[in-house]
């Protein structure tokens, strides 16, 4: 019955760290390199008919040059909507309109507002590790509760912190290697 218990608090454990990651990667994919993605536009939200919907919903993407993103709404009337949202967003892109598509260039970067993009990449990894440590600070608390209930003897309490760090650490390295692959991409020329 106790191990039951602390393997079902450790996979629990396990399913909200690795939303952490994969939180990380999407935070990392909206991060804008010199080259044009759809991730950096697709949640940027448009006032269609009185409410706001993700552009992700309104528009098909496709990147015909490797500076240049076309998007494609679903429904002409949402070409207005969509290149406002657009200029209002703080992608600091012009949008140009041929009345069918909405075509979005981006320059290339400077050096250094790649070295400050780093910085912010930098700053969202520490945020989810620190959403991380506080998950396992959390799980370690829910152990040590149910080994002072006696439901969990000592042993087996230690099994369980020794299996919660190789979880973190884990994912961790997970968080690691999407955020030097994403400072590979924006040091590159």
């Amino acid at each position: 019955m106790s191990t039951e218990m602390s393997d079902m608090l450790l996979a629990e454990c396990g399913e909200k760290m690795a939303k952490a990651v994969t939180h990380a990667r999407s935070e990392f994919a909206s991060i804008r390199t010199g080259r044009a993605a759809p991730a950096l536009v697709e949640k940027i939200p448009v006032e269609y008919f009185g409410s706001d919907v993700p552009l992700q919903q309104l528009a098909g993407f496709s990147v015909p040059e490797a500076r240049q993103l076309l998007i494609t709404p679903y429904d002409k009337s949402a070409i207005g909507p969509i290149e406002r949202a657009l200029q209002m967003s703080d992608l600091g892109l012009n949008p140009s309109n041929d009345g069918v598509s909405i075509r979005l260039t981006f320059p290339p970067l400077t050096q250094e507002r790649r070295k400050e993009l780093v910085k912010v990449v930098k700053n969202m990894a520490e945020e989810n590790r620190i959403v991380l440590r506080n998950q396992r600070r959390d799980t370690r608390k829910e152990l040590e509760a149910l080994e002072k209930d006696s439901e969990l003897s000592k042993d087996e309490l230690e099994r369980a912190e020794k299996e919660l760090d190789k979880l973190i650490h884990a994912q961790e390295a997970q968080i690691d290697d999407a955020l030097s692959a994403k400072e590979r991409e924006l040091l590159e020329d």
